[in-house]
């Protein structure tokens, strides 16, 4: 019993790890399909408003059933920020992202979104959702880290250099290069323009994150949260689609990679990603929810190179290898301040001292582990926590001088 107790503890706490890892493979699949299909001509307005209908139609009957009992009301502060939040996510981030994808490639997006921690990180310091002390090594090296991936990120950005020859690449660029997917991939490309398109994504997409670490405090629904989001998300896409495509033949989609990259893109980047994000960001913050893009980076530059035959650049090795240590080098300082706060609240407390018939009884209570979810006060008493309970009788002096009282 003692060896399972064990392992069921560790595998609570490898949850985090494990989703957030299973979500890095989910968004490098997402970065390939998008890809070929907007190489195809697919608008990425559509794209989005596509996606995030699909979003919304997968997650929101397991949000009626499941949360029915559970969901608050939407004040009008709450309908506020699931309206910025929709703004933020499903439009500002995915269209910028979408259309310096177009002007880039999958790994060099993926590259560059490993900013994303960085861009949270000092985002975080400003709304004071992160405590930064100077004195401390660990503060120090979320700084440096910081300022590490921004540094890779501008020499991704103003440096190119030649391309790197990969040797399962070249015979694959060779068989392919009259493919009109490859040749526009390839000299189309305008590098500066998508990479400031890239920034400005991920700089919404880190604001996203607070923002959703902010709404989470006060409505507690995360099914519910992520289906409004990406139902206020669809209609302010199918607004923008509007205004900036005029050709109804765009709104066209078949049984073909399109719809592909729509239905794969709307059910795990945004209805699952959403939602899983949300449940790990609660336990461990949002630095800690980005702190493993890189890892989509790996994925997506080992598929792109066999898949499209991406051609993989000096300046974008040179720029990501800067940016994943600086990354972490912020993962580093965030998992000693995760360290340090969570051996501070397994201290037992002294909480009741008594004494009852001479002797003197000391009750201390076990903390429960910082990183489970609060319990609500009536839920807390019915499972408290084991209680030890240590009791001593209370030394008599040998001799007590009592004075009778006078009648």
């Amino acid at each position: 019993m003692e060896g399972q107790g064990g392992f069921g503890n560790f595998m609570q706490r490898c949850k985090p790890y494990i989703a957030m890892i299973s979500l890095q493979f989910g968004y490098a699949g997402m970065n390939i399909i998008t890809k070929v299909s907007l190489n195809r001509g697919m608008s990425h307005y559509v794209l989005v408003v596509y996606r995030h209908a699909f979003a919304t139609a997968a997650i929101a009957p397991f949000a009626l059933l499941l949360e029915r009992k559970l969901r608050p009301k939407i004040t009008f502060p709450i309908f506020m920020q699931l309206f910025v939040l929709g703004l933020l996510g499903p439009v500002i981030d995915q269209n910028f992202y979408y259309a310096g994808l177009k002007f880039t490639s999958p790994t060099f997006s993926c590259a560059l979104s490993n900013m994303l921690p960085a861009m949270t990180f000092v985002m975080a310091v400003i709304f004071r959702m992160e405590k930064l002390n100077m004195k401390k090594v660990r503060c120090q090296a979320k700084v440096v880290g910081t300022i590490v991936t921004v540094a890779g990120a501008m020499l991704m950005t103003l440096y190119k250099g030649n391309a790197l020859n990969l040797v399962w690449s070249g015979s694959i660029l060779h068989t392919t290069s009259n493919g009109p997917a490859v040749a526009t991939g390839v000299s189309d490309k305008d590098w500066l323009k998508g990479s400031i398109l890239l920034i400005i994504a991920t700089l919404s997409w880190a604001s996203f994150f607070i923002l959703q670490a902010v709404t989470m405090r006060k409505y507690t629904a995360p099914l519910s949260l992520t289906t409004l989001v990406c139902f206020i998300g669809t209609l302010q896409s199918i607004a923008v689609t509007f205004v900036m495509e005029h050709r109804p033949s765009v709104w066209t989609i078949g049984w073909d990679m399109n719809l592909l990259a729509a239905a794969y893109a709307g059910i795990v980047s945004s209805s699952i990603a959403y939602y899983v994000q949300g449940l790990v960001m609660e336990k461990r913050g949002p630095v800690f929810v980005t702190a493993f893009s890189p890892l989509m980076m790996i994925i997506v530059a080992i598929m792109g190179s066999f898949i499209l035959a991406e051609k993989i650049y000096v300046g974008g090795v040179l720029g990501a290898v800067l940016i994943v240590m600086g990354l972490y080098s912020v993962l580093w300082g965030k998992y000693k301040e995760y360290k340090e706060k969570e051996a501070i609240e397994e201290i037992p407390e002294v909480v009741k001292c008594g004494g009852e018939n001479g002797r003197l009884a000391i009750v201390i209570e076990e903390d429960i582990e910082a990183n489970d979810i609060k319990m609500p006060k009536s839920e807390a008493n019915k499972e408290t926590m084991p209680v030890l309970a240590i009791s001593a009788p209370i030394p008599q002096p040998p001799m007590i001088a009592v004075e009778t009282p006078r009648p």
